[in-house]
């Protein structure tokens, strides 16, 4: 059956879309957080950004730098906070890669990206050294 972003995509259920090609569709949110916010997501149906294949994360890239400013144009808003949830325990509720174009304006009483985590942790430099290591051997 798919995820509900499954059933947009092959037209079961409507949406709002306001771009498609051959590897992606965009729409607007349905509960948004903003006025324009919009979701980008490839046409096929994968759990993580680590299980997106190179060539469609271009292609979803490429479909997000399209329509950052098209939504921010469209709503007149100051500024844009571009996301992915990467994940249940990352606040991710549909099990389908979904970018989150959120438009942003001027007193709108969000905050930054870096507000989503609770308290930093309190990481010494060789602690961050280890991680940085970690990283950069797995990448």
């Amino acid at each position: 059956m798919g995820t509900i972003f499954t059933q947009i995509v092959e037209g079961e259920i409507p949406a709002r879309i306001v771009y498609e090609d051959e590897t992606t569709v965009a729409f607007l949110d349905a509960n948004p957080l903003a006025p324009g916010h919009t979701l980008v997501i490839p046409k096929d149906e994968y759990e993580r950004l680590n299980d997106v294949p190179d060539d469609v994360a271009t292609e979803l890239y490429a479909t997000i730098h399209r329509l950052v400013p098209a939504v921010e144009e469209a709503v007149d808003a100051d500024a844009s906070t571009v996301a992915f949830n990467n994940g249940e325990e990352a606040g991710q509720e549909v099990p389908h890669v979904h970018c989150h174009i959120v438009p942003r304006f001027e007193g709108d009483g969000g905050g930054p990206i870096h507000g989503i985590a609770g308290e930093a942790p309190d990481l010494a430099d060789d602690e961050l050294d280890d991680i940085a290591d970690e990283i950069e051997s797995r990448s």
